[in-house]
Formats: C-alpha cells, sequence, structure tokens
C-alpha cells in the first residue's frame, strides 16, 4: 500500500484573443438583436447586460443572431463606417465571425473584455 497526495491548480488558458476598434461601436449598437440587447451591449459590456454574461455559451446564439444581421443589410451597416478610416463593417463581419465560432469551440471558457 502507498499515500499517493497531488496538489493542483486550475490555471486561466486563454482559447481565443480579439481585438477590434471602439470606432465600430456605433455600427455595433445599431444591430439590434432580439433581446432587446445591442450586439455592442453583447460585445464591448456582457458583464453589464441583464442578465450578466459570463461563459461563451451564453453569448454564442446572440453573436450569430448579431453576425447574421449585418450580413442581411451590409449598406445600411455600412454608413456608419468610421470617418476617420480606423475600422469598417467587413472588420466587424469578421470579428463577430470568429468570436462566435470560438464560443462555440469553448463553451465553458470564462468572458473577459479590456475596454
Amino acid at each position: 500500500m502507498s499515500l499517493d497526495v497531488y496538489l493542483s491548480k486550475m490555471m486561466p488558458t486563454e482559447v481565443f484573443t480579439g481585438n477590434i476598434t471602439h470606432n465600430l461601436g456605433k455600427m455595433a449598437d445599431k444591430v439590434v438583436l432580439s433581446n432587446g440587447q445591442t450586439l455592442y451591449q453583447i460585445l464591448w459590456r456582457p458583464d453589464e447586460c441583464t442578465p450578466p454574461y459570463t461563459k461563451a455559451s451564453e453569448i454564442a446564439e446572440l453573436l450569430d443572431e448579431g453576425w447574421n444581421i449585418l450580413l442581411s443589410n451590409p449598406e445600411e451597416y455600412k454608413k456608419y463606417n468610421p470617418e476617420n478610416g480606423w475600422g469598417n463593417y467587413d472588420g466587424l463581419v469578421n470579428f463577430v465571425y470568429q468570436y462566435r465560432n470560438a464560443c462555440w469551440d469553448d463553451p465553458d471558457a470564462k468572458i473577459g473584455v479590456s475596454r
């Protein structure tokens, strides 16, 4: 007989990182989701939503909905391309698509944002 002793610790591991300019916040705020929140709220302020979103699984379908809304009417959202050229419609579409896929790939991942 023997005694085995283990100490273990879960270390946070990033499974996705993304960055997008705040200049696209106005465009994202024009994308109203079926729950009454905007894509801006889901992307930039998930912790301030009601309820607060903390896990990828909680926003995956909302990101999918927002992505589809953006694709449904490009000309409407391109009107909000920043005048200074920092960011554009295509950049937001691609960012949301990648973030959505990452949420589907790792639904238990914790959401973190830095504004």
